[in-house]
């Protein structure tokens, strides 16, 4: 299986095909910044439309041509697809062109194995790793014959070399999932700590690089490692934030951003990972106010919270790098509301790296937490607030249609 981490950084020519689905990156401006993360430098792109994808080559022979002569007069060593390629596309796209071609989904997965840093985020990457080549076994395996009995032996085929790997791979697989499940337990114990000490959980979550690391070192002063680079940070992050008007403290998360097109195994594999949102009782959707394209990615990442579970929690969206937004563009009032598919949400306007309206955030915070979370002094009064559909969470959670 051909690695972008195997060799030195490679020159990439960046192809994407525009099937008539909404929000088609025609610049591949994700792409490129991906490939620059993973270590690539992407030297040409290239576009095309087709109504469905070639069920051989992706392309089709006739682009796959024009993408082979475009790579040889550019110098690129690679091939980057904006798409998922099936196993049998990628084998024969490589020997028409005479050059590795990797898709999307390996790309991010390069990415992730180069971020993650605690065990458990190390554990989930090499699950969805070994997930994904396990449907790659086809590849490269056309030069080696079956094996055969020794001298005296009975004669007979034995295991091809595919076999052999696809049984590695899937014993490799379930010890993997046995400890990400001995992790899972063990964050499953630290969550019900929390619940028994009645505190109020808030997840940062919003899609890769809108800022959610530096927002959350603002609030809780932490370290936490930040970077104007996608996926930045991996692994989740857990600190106290005091908040003063509510005279009480809450757990405060930072979690694994997420990006268009995200892969299901990344999703499936980084599940006790992404518990911590689903698990929250307000979400903090930090949004990149800066980026043109902000309102498809924050339906992106509403897609992926109604994939996880999560679609039901409140939510408050934070609109950070006010300090890049045009003169005209800066918004009069740095709180309002925000109509997200069908339904109002508070919305505050911040931008972290500078500390602008974090009071504000602060402030709402304050209130929210009043609102929906228990009284300390009184723990049964939150279950006699919650069943009622007057207050701020449940009057959420129905209009917004989504069974969480």
């Amino acid at each position: 299986m051909y690695e972008p981490s195997d060799r030195p950084a490679a020159t990439a020519l960046l192809v994407g095909v525009d099937l008539g689905k909404p929000h088609f990156d025609a610049e591949l401006e994700e792409l490129g910044l991906l490939a620059q993360t993973a270590g690539l430098n992407p030297v040409a792109r290239m576009t095309c439309r087709r109504k469905a994808p070639d069920a051989a080559l992706f392309v089709g022979s006739g682009k796959a041509d024009e993408i082979r002569s475009l790579a040889l007069e550019t110098g690129a060593t690679e091939v980057l697809f904006d798409q998922s390629l099936s196993p049998a596309q990628q084998r024969n796209l490589e020997r028409h062109l005479e050059m590795p071609v990797n898709d999307r989904t390996l790309l991010i997965l390069e990415i992730f194995a180069q971020r993650a840093r605690s065990h458990e985020g190390k554990l989930q990457v090499e699950l969805a790793r070994l997930q994904y080549l396990s449907t790659r076994l086809v590849r490269r395996w056309s030069h080696l014959e079956r094996q055969t009995g020794g001298a005296g032996l009975r004669g007979g085929p034995g295991e091809k070399q595919i076999e052999l790997d696809r049984r590695m791979i899937n014993e490799a697989i379930k010890r993997t999932k046995e400890r990400l499940n001995k992790v899972a337990k063990q964050r499953l114990t630290q969550r019900r700590q929390r619940e028994r000490r009645q505190a109020f959980t808030i997840s940062l979550v919003g899609y890769t690089n809108a800022g959610k690391s530096t927002l959350f070192n603002a609030l809780v002063k932490a370290r936490a490692y930040a970077a104007d680079q996608l996926f930045a940070t991996l692994d989740t992050t857990t600190r106290q934030l005091y908040l003063g008007e509510a005279a009480r403290t809450v757990s405060l998360s930072d979690t694994v951003g997420f990006i268009r097109d995200l892969p299901h195994g990344l999703i499936d594999a980084f599940q006790a990972t992404l518990l911590e949102a689903v698990e929250a009782d307000l979400l903090l959707h930090v949004v990149d106010a800066s980026n043109p394209d902000y309102p498809e990615q924050i339906q992106e990442v509403q897609r992926v919270l109604e994939e996880i579970g999560a679609a039901g929690i409140p939510q408050v969206l934070v609109f950070n790098k006010l300090d890049k937004l045009p003169v005209l563009n800066q918004p009069t009032q740095l709180q309002d509301n925000y109509e997200l598919n069908g339904v109002m949400m508070p919305r505050v306007f911040v931008s972290a790296s500078q500390s602008r309206g974090l009071s504000e955030l602060r402030q709402l915070l304050s209130g929210l937490v009043q609102q929906l979370g228990p009284d300390v002094s009184n723990p049964h009064e939150f279950e006699a607030q919650s069943a009622s559909s007057d207050d701020w969470g449940g009057s959420f959670r129905q209009n917004s249609g989504v069974v969480s």
